[in-house]
């Protein structure tokens, strides 16, 4: 009897918690505002005299700075809104776990669940004005190794399901920075089998660079070195290759000039490795963690809006992104315009989004470099518009794109978001080093069409800052150059070409009649060709395929494809330093030219059907640079009476020389692609740093970048 009484007071607690849980997340929530600066933990900090609770909402009002440092003991609390107006910083001294359904931070002190568009306008900040401000890490003072830190995004009840949970930069600063590692992503080194003599697969795996500050329990991916054939049932994933494990211990270097590393469990597939080939090995664990709190309901997003400033580094975002939603991505850059030039995403590890890793939409002069996406529904890195100019993607891995729905109401009406890898519909940007493995449609993606939906005549950035209409199906390149694909299903590199049909073969007559009608109706000047340097293309389908005209390729390494160049339009454009090995077609297959008139009717089966192809030579018009560069500033660290000053160059010549208030900069990489200077400065106050290029052809950069520090 005393045993049931017992029992039945237990239940009664236990419900009267779950009913204060559920009141807690409905939306029945107190606010909460800071009433000084002051630590989280700290009852004088909060304007209730008591701490924040699980529902409530938290307003960290302007002029206040707030030490965040609630950790993981116990229940930790989880907060309806919080709302920075002032400055929130994580603690980093100990772990900390901040879980939310939206954060914002935004010079409001008005509380609002709007988790996309800004409730309050974020205008420029002007001279003395702070911005708000959160600090998860700083520039050059990262959150130290030993600790972790992670903003979980949790949904609550009435909040919007298309825009909540999210973390949304409105015109504040957002600055996330963990521990950096040496090398986020290296290459195999030697091939590795799925069965041994022993009977098991491969444990230990030898990389081609040393990967110092992997640690025991990080996980990690080795890419797909066999490529999928199209599937009937059209299941993409349950045919990947790309396989994820845990480390257990690297080494040294080994006799082979190789760098051990073992894993948690044996490799289930064959990875391949040769001295031009190979495989990628990268590490999604970081210190610092983005992450929904139910990647199996409503996920959370992330981004920066105009005139927000901060960037991103050796952070890890998982388990983000709306599935088939316009604007709802891991990392999204959203019309900031030239505002946050300079910003940038370093070292970030993006995996498991339902929806991209990192889409810059009408955003020009950013870098993304040295960053892991792995698993994406739908492209991956992602230029939206056309409008964007003057980024920076270097050295980036994009593992395993799978098939997505196209957007209601997105931007590009024919993007099919079958993905790609990289995919962009403006080419003056700066690509280098990039990898695209295993992507259910293409490695790389230029689409640019007109339609009755689509003008491809837009506004875009001139040198001299002005902006200018122009037609962005034929800007070129920055910069291409370094890149690769492998393990593609069909395309590694497609140029403005043809996308296969839904559920049908191609009828290359009338596709053919397409491209050239298409690339008849944009051509580059002469001069200004889609420069392409130094590809690999390798274990796909088509290595590359082209449907605009001037385009030289300058150097391709195709290998294991079935097609080096595929129905391409050869109008105006060079080849040169072409090399192909094991191809099932080593030539130029079905070369079309704007002047192409077909002779006959070919049937669906009939890939090689007869025309008249009239092909004008090859050949490229003299080339010659005719832009300044563009300098970006990626960081400022202060060091007592010292700048160190880093950021990067876009340009497609070589660099002369970069100068910072009058003084030449160090290059670190190439010609300025990575640069740094230390400069003599005040402690503290006001200053002002100007960064300008000259290009070895002349050319002086007619818009400096000027930070202004307080």
């Amino acid at each position: 009897m005393i045993t049931n009484r017992y029992a039945i007071y237990a239940l009664f607690a236990f419900l009267v918690i779950m009913l204060s849980e559920e009141a807690a997340f409905s939306n029945d929530s107190k606010t909460i505002f800071s009433t000084q600066s002051g630590r989280w933990s700290s009852k004088e900090t909060w304007s209730s005299g008591n701490l924040p609770e699980t529902g409530d909402r938290v307003v960290i009002r302007s002029g206040h700075h707030v030490i965040y440092d609630i950790g993981h003991q116990g229940r930790t609390p989880s907060f309806r809104l919080v709302q920075i107006a002032g400055e929130l910083e994580f603690a980093t001294d100990q772990n900390t776990l901040l879980e939310a359904g939206l954060i914002t931070i935004i010079s409001s002190e008005d509380p609002s669940e709007e988790g996309f568009d800004c409730h309050a306008t974020p205008p420029p900040v002007g001279e003395g004005r702070r911005r708000p401000a959160l600090y998860v890490g700083k520039p050059g003072a990262p959150l130290p190794a030993e600790y972790t830190a992670k903003i979980r995004l949790r949904y609550f009840e009435g909040m919007n399901k298309l825009s909540c949970p999210a973390l949304v930069c409105c015109g504040g600063r957002m600055e996330i920075h963990g521990q950096p590692i040496a090398r986020t992503w290296v290459k195999l080194k030697r091939s590795v089998n799925p069965v041994e003599s022993t009977g098991r697969g491969a444990t230990t795996l030898s990389l081609m660079e040393n990967v110092e500050g992997w640690k025991e329990g990080d996980q990690v991916i080795v890419t797909s070195t066999h490529r999928q054939r199209d599937r009937e049932d059209g299941d993409f994933l349950s045919s990947a290759q790309t396989e994820v494990r845990r480390v257990v211990r690297t080494g040294s270097q080994d006799f082979t000039g190789g760098y051990p590393l073992t894993l948690d469990k044996p490799l289930q597939h064959a990875h391949f490795a040769d001295e031009n080939f190979q495989a990628e090995v990268a590490n999604l664990t970081r210190n610092v963690v983005v992450e929904s709190a139910e990647p199996d309901g409503v996920r959370g997003h992330t981004m920066y809006h105009r005139h927000s400033a901060g960037s991103i580094s050796y952070a890890e975002f998982r388990h983000l992104g709306k599935r088939d939603e316009l604007g709802r991505y891991s990392i999204h850059f959203h019309l900031c315009g030239e505002t946050m030039r300079g910003s940038s995403v370093i070292g970030a590890s993006i995996w498991d989004s339902h929806n991209r890793w990192i889409t810059i939409h009408g955003t020009n002069a950013l870098v993304i470099r040295d960053c892991v996406g792995y698993k994406s529904v739908g492209h991956g890195y992602f230029l939206e518009d056309g409008t964007e100019v003057n980024n920076i993607l270097d050295h980036n891995l994009a593992a395993l794109v799978f098939p997505a729905k196209t957007q209601k109401d997105q931007v590009v009406p024919f993007d099919l978001n079958r993905g790609a890898g990289f995919w962009w519909a403006n080419c003056h940007n700066q690509f280098t080093r990039n990898v695209a493995a295993e992507c259910a449609e293409y490695g790389y993606r230029f689409e640019n069409k007109k339609t009755a939906d689509f003008d491809p005549i837009l506004s875009v950035r001139q040198p001299d800052g002005s902006v200018k209409s122009v037609d962005t199906r034929i800007l070129p390149f920055i910069r291409f150059e370094g890149n690769e694909a492998h393990t593609m299903r069909f395309f590694c590199l497609n140029l403005r070409g043809i996308a296969r049909p839904e559920g049908g073969r191609l009828n290359f007559v009338e596709q053919n009649q397409t491209l050239a009608r298409e690339a008849a109706e944009a051509l580059p000047p002469n001069g200004t060709p889609f420069w392409i340097k130094d590809f690999k293309a390798w274990e796909a389908n088509w290595s590359v395929h082209l449907g605009t005209t001037g385009v030289f390729i300058d150097g391709l390494n195709s290998y294991r494809c079935d097609v080096a160049i595929w129905r391409s339009v050869m109008d105006r454009s060079g080849f040169r330093r072409m090399t192909s090995r094991e191809m099932r077609v080593n030539d130029i297959h079905g070369p079309i030219s704007m002047g192409a008139v077909p002779t006959s009717t070919a049937s669906e089966n009939d890939e090689g059907y007869a025309y008249e192809a009239r092909l004008q030579p090859a050949s490229v018009s003299s080339f010659k640079d005719q832009l300044p560069p563009v300098t970006v500033i990626t960081s400022i660290v202060r060091q007592g009476q010292l700048l160190k000053v880093c950021g990067s160059v876009a340009d497609t010549s070589d660099i002369r020389h970069v100068l910072v208030n009058g003084q030449k900069a160090r290059s670190l990489r190439g010609s300025f692609a990575e640069w740094e200077i230390v400069l003599e400065a005040p402690a503290s106050g006001p200053m002002e740093l100007t960064a300008i290029s000259e290009d070895i052809n002349g050319h002086i950069e007619q818009t400096p970048h000027i930070v202004r520090l307080d």
